[in-house]
């Protein structure tokens, strides 16, 4: 697949790795009167089939950060409501209070062999490939902060809600650990908020508060935190109003060659991200961010 698919049937389910699809056969939904239930470790969903909208929650406790387990059964849980017709929206939010994602899990980049490194990015790869491109309108509900790679979660949505509240700060901020966001990060956030905004958001690893998301395009809307999960479904209600074959085929044509970018770079996007993130100087950022998060806990 090249681009979204534009046929609500032909999701990009090729773009799985076998253990993803192997992992989609074994998974099942729990009725519950005109609602469905689905979860796994990392994840809950629930699909109401009355207006076809998935609320799905990360729980990946403390910070839902994105470790190869979690992006893998995130892509599960995706995948799952992409091929089931009952299913038009999602919802995307958090169950751990005050974060929607602290991002990509550091651990999971230090101290590792070359060969987990690969694995582990070719997971965020086809999170952000399955995301970006899905036919499902995406809402994403940011209850809390959102660094890193919890940022570039909520930008593959179609419209993000974010909490009134300044304390919470959405961003890209990979240079304050000593690493550079990839192409695709970088054309995503280009995408939603322009050039300029995003060379300076890159290149000084900014987190903007709420209220700054919101001035600069990173977010659609603020709301108070108990209205964000009614805000987000009367958006959604909004969204579904437009007949899904023409939203569909317009999400196409304006993410499609974002999409294509990384299709045909991805196994020299991984060479190069592996390449970079076994360098000795990484791997002491890494480890130095690593103890100063220590030294916060304790």
């Amino acid at each position: 697949m090249a681009a979204l698919a534009l046929l609500r049937g032909s999701a990009p389910a090729r773009l799985l790795s076998g253990c993803v699809r192997s992992a989609l056969t074994g998974a099942s939904w729990k009725d519950s009167g005109s609602r469905r239930h689905f979860s796994n470790d990392k994840i809950l969903v629930e699909l109401d089939e009355a207006t076809g909208v998935a609320l799905m929650k990360m729980k990946n406790p403390p910070v839902n950060s994105l470790s190869l387990d979690f992006l893998t059964e995130f892509s599960i849980g995706l995948e799952k409501l992409e091929m089931d017709r009952g299913c038009r929206g999602v919802i995307l939010t958090s169950a751990v209070p005050k974060i929607f994602s602290a991002g990509l899990d550091i651990t999971e980049m230090c101290g590792k062999s070359a060969e987990h490194y690969a694995a582990f990015w070719r997971a965020v790869q086809e999170m952000w490939l399955k995301l970006y491109g899905s036919n499902m309108v995406t809402i994403a509900a940011v209850n809390g902060s959102s660094p890193a790679g919890g940022c570039l979660m909520a930008m593959c949505c179609d419209y993000r809600i974010m909490v009134d509240n300044p304390k919470y700060a959405i961003g890209l901020n990979e240079t304050q650990l000593g690493i550079v966001a990839p192409f695709w990060f970088k054309d995503t956030m280009t995408n939603l908020v322009g050039h300029r905004v995003t060379e300076q958001s890159l290149q000084l690893g900014q987190m903007y508060p709420a209220p700054e998301a919101l001035r600069v395009g990173l977010v659609d809307q603020l709301v108070p935190e108990d209205k964000i999960l009614s805000t987000a479904s009367s958006v959604m209600t909004q969204w579904l109003s437009v007949p899904d074959h023409a939203r569909q085929i317009t999400k196409s044509m304006m993410r499609k060659q974002t999409i294509d970018k990384l299709v045909s770079q991805r196994e020299a996007d991984i060479k190069n991200f592996v390449g970079f993130v076994t360098k000795d100087s990484i791997q002491k950022s890494l480890q130095i961010y690593m103890e100063k998060l220590k030294q916060r806990k304790q």
